[in-house]
């Protein structure tokens, strides 16, 4: 079993020492000034350029989390975790801003910063994993808050890599 699939399976840690639960357990602050545990809850085939430790999606982890019902439930935490933490939440019907917007918006939204890249990673790693439906939700509740919150900052080219980030079906 892979290093990755140790760490999401939750009996191993990350090249930091840190446990999925704990990295998910961090407050805000944590998650914003750390650079380096998001592409080991979001993985992708790519090599990282901010992370060399980073781990790479194979296709035995794709299949493991397409038939593993504990990685699933450790992905939907961890999407659930990231929605609060940009002032999001999930429901039935898709996307949509959370209580928590207002004070989280600063962080992400009214100016461009490397959040930007971390939802487009976000996406990605989720439609590679199976989580197809959060992805889209995700991709456009963000299209829809930049088209129609008067405060967006996000710029032409993050919200250009939003929309390329889920292939067509």
């Amino acid at each position: 079993m892979s290093q990755l699939l140790r760490f999401y399976i939750g009996s191993h840690p990350d090249h930091q020492g840190r446990m999925l639960a704990e990295i998910l357990r961090q407050d805000d602050l944590w998650l914003e000034l750390t650079h380096d545990y998001i592409q080991w809850v979001f993985p992708l085939a790519d090599l990282s350029r901010a992370s060399r430790h980073a781990p790479l999606l194979d296709k035995a982890t794709v299949e493991a989390f397409a038939t593993d019902e504990v990685l699933r439930q450790h992905m939907r935490a961890a999407f659930v975790r990231m929605l609060r933490f940009y002032g999001l939440k999930a429901s039935p019907a898709g996307v949509h801003k959370a209580e928590n917007w207002n004070d989280r918006k600063a962080e992400w939204f009214l100016a461009p910063t490397h959040n930007s890249l971390r939802l487009t990673r976000m996406m990605k790693s989720l439609v590679a994993l199976g989580f197809r439906w959060e992805a889209l939700a995700l991709q456009g509740a963000l299209l829809t808050l930049c088209a129609t919150e008067q405060d967006c900052g996000i710029d032409a080219t993050a919200q250009q890599f939003w929309r390329e980030a889920i292939p067509a079906a």
